[in-house]
């Protein structure tokens, strides 16, 4: 597939997580920093954007973890990869219904793109929000981490075993301006990572989240010194079975990884399997993984349609149950995205997890 070499920083050939990295993330160059991502006129739609029904429901579920702490008067709430701020304006909405909550919660961003944080900050446009680059400041009360769509967009690394010996994929620039994908014996080091995972033994192919694992060590730190919780929302799957899941997309069709390199969103789908054990080797309380579809309907979205619904139009109403049938339906998102809860709480009977 002919390229151009910008994405080869020092080096003509680099692992499948360090060459999207920088695809994805070039200061100069990289997708999420030189455009718009979402929306109808973006390359893909997250569930925030499709209903504030969605957003509403994961402000409500903050609010009873937050009871569930016993009402703390400090509650510190990180949007992982907040999108272009659509959630938290939602929950900014609905934490005055909840005045005790409102004074209580602390938001901090955390965001990588530039691009985003600007139209973020446009979009909130709340002075008590906070952008940070790392979670060091956030010192008093418990924690509540939310990611949707934020692990599946962070790059993997990729590795074949052949005679019990495993290889990583790397992607290599050649002179006639192709890139090639050609295997290198792993590292130590990486082989002991992997290896340590039960969930990968037997597997002859391997997809490893290692710049994901270094960023939930940091998150982990945290809750474990705070007290608190991680919610991850995303597509993925919970039995690991050998397949290659990076994909991109373009004007919300697919592309093919190598074509409009910086122009497409790049990302891979998320191995629940894999998170549960990280999170349970670092001492936290993992809840069973559900779907979409069945965290949302626990959390009553259904029935918060019906009663906005009286007061609408029929088109209005109608456009509404579409909207929802997206999030809830199995045949669109609410099969394949999951959503997974780790804790520190000896309290296991979260809302939204029946």
């Amino acid at each position: 597939m002919k390229s151009d070499s910008k994405f080869f920083k020092n080096s003509n050939s680099m692992p499948v997580d360090r060459f999207f990295q920088n695809v994805l993330y070039d200061k100069k160059n990289g997708y999420y920093n030189t455009k718009n991502p979402l929306g109808a006129k973006g390359d893909f739609i997250t569930a925030p954007k499709i209903s504030n029904l969605f957003s509403e429901m994961i402000a409500v579920w903050m609010v009873s973890i937050w009871e569930i702490f016993g009402k703390p008067k400090n509650l510190n709430i990180i949007e992982l990869g907040p999108g272009d701020g659509s959630f938290i304006k939602v929950l900014l909405q609905v934490s005055k219904r909840f005045p005790e909550f409102d004074i209580a919660k602390k938001i901090y961003l955390f965001e990588k793109s530039k691009f985003l944080k600007q139209k973020q900050k446009r979009n909130i446009n709340n002075k008590n929000i906070v952008w940070v680059k790392n979670f060091d400041n956030i010192k008093k009360g418990p924690v509540i981490f939310f990611g949707n769509e934020f692990f599946d967009a962070i790059p993997i690394k990729q590795f074949k075993r052949e005679r019990k010996i495993l290889f990583e994929k790397y992607y290599t620039f050649q002179r006639n301006f192709e890139i090639k994908e050609t295997f290198k014996k792993a590292s130590k080091q990486d082989i002991k990572m992997i290896n340590s995972y039960k969930i990968l033994k037997g597997l002859n192919f391997i997809e490893f989240p290692k710049i994901g694992i270094n960023e939930l060590n940091k998150i982990v730190k945290k809750i474990l010194s705070l007290n608190g919780c991680i919610l991850i929302i995303d597509y993925g799957y919970i039995k690991p079975n050998n397949l290659d899941t990076i994909q991109s997309v373009i004007k919300h069709k697919k592309n093919h990884i190598m074509k409009n390199l910086g122009k497409a969103d790049i990302t891979s789908h998320v191995n629940f399997s894999l998170l549960k054990e990280f999170f349970l080797k670092n001492s936290l309380i993992v809840n069973k993984t559900i779907t979409q579809k069945d965290f949302l309907e626990n959390m009553g979205i259904k029935n918060r349609a019906e009663i906005i619904s009286k007061k609408m139009s029929f088109r209005e109403k109608s456009d509404l149950y579409l909207r929802l049938k997206r999030l809830l339906s199995p045949k669109l998102m609410g099969n394949l995205f999951k959503v997974f809860l780790a804790h520190n709480l000896k309290e296991t009977n979260y809302h939204g997890f029946k």
